[in-house]
């Protein structure tokens, strides 16, 4: 499956809780640092960060926000940016996410409708565009076997506060970034540098998170990709463990959309086809 699709669809790191006045970032490339940053040197600090988002993301029960997904292309001086709703809940049995974004500034251009949505139901992951109107359902786990979206996005990207924090360690250089400001940062950031053995080496050069005091949940991400592609994400006015309506999981194809089916590939099934595209008419 696509990564840009993974990352996309779960942009879902729980990774930022901040409006734009509050907080402002310059984004850099692969090998420049954050203005106004120094890396402190207590590791003991970073652990009770960390041990703290663990405790906090395990009592998480569903989770609401506007989200800003920003991708940019340096190299190409291109930039992306979509805006939409995320909703995020979990039970005993299973957990359920959905991300509708509903518009898109391409460069200069204006901002205009686009509606593109992602519904995971733990089994079954959905992308529906009704730009191209078209649909793909990636079956991504066996039904007996749901899987939880954060254990799904962390194959490609690692989820600050959801991942073992030895994992974490083993994969990462994890530093405490100390920001020099006058007044005090409502925020704390975190710097991950990926170790020349992580199994992230291919993909990225470095990931910053920044972890909104009072919630205990990260609230902001930017990640350098190798090629210095930057993946910016946001949450806007978080709602957390507040209940949801289990309508907002519901989704319809709308008639006419073509539809494609992509199994989950197995080793037992060689020469199977990866897809199967259909009409909804």
């Amino acid at each position: 499956m696509d990564k840009k699709i993974i990352i996309k669809s779960f942009i879902i790191f729980f990774v930022v809780s901040i409006a734009e006045p509050l907080f402002k970032m310059e984004t850099c490339r692969a090998d420049c640092h954050m203005k106004s940053t120094s890396p402190a040197t207590d590791t003991n600090d970073v652990e009770i960060i960390l041990e703290k988002l663990n405790q906090k993301t395990k009592e998480l029960q569903s989770y609401e926000a506007q989200i800003e997904y920003k991708f940019s292309q340096p190299l190409l001086e291109s930039q992306s940016v979509r805006e939409g709703v995320l909703y995020y809940t979990k039970s005993d049995r299973q957990s359920r996410l959905r991300i509708n974004f509903q518009t898109l500034k391409q460069d200069d251009e204006k901002q205009q409708k686009y509606s593109e949505h992602f519904i995971f139901d733990g089994i079954w992951l959905i992308h529906i565009d009704y730009q191209i109107k078209s649909a793909k359902r990636h079956q991504l786990a066996e039904p007996n076997n749901p899987m939880d979206a954060f254990d799904l996005a962390g194959r490609n990207l690692p989820i600050i506060g959801f991942a073992k924090i030895e994992d974490l360690k083993k994969q990462f250089e994890v530093q405490l970034v100390v920001q020099e400001q006058s007044e005090p940062s409502l925020y704390i950031q975190l710097h991950l540098k990926v170790k020349p053995d992580s199994i992230y080496k291919d993909d990225y050069t470095f990931i910053d998170f920044w972890i909104d005091k009072e919630l205990h949940l990260p609230a902001k991400m930017v990640a350098v990709s190798t090629e210095e592609d930057i993946y910016e994400i946001k949450f806007l006015k978080p709602m957390v463990n507040k209940k949801l309506d289990k309508k907002v999981f519901e989704f319809e194809i709308p008639k006419g959309f073509t539809e494609e089916i992509i199994p989950l590939k197995k080793l037992e099934r060689p020469g199977t086809e990866d897809s199967e595209p259909k009409s909804n008419d």
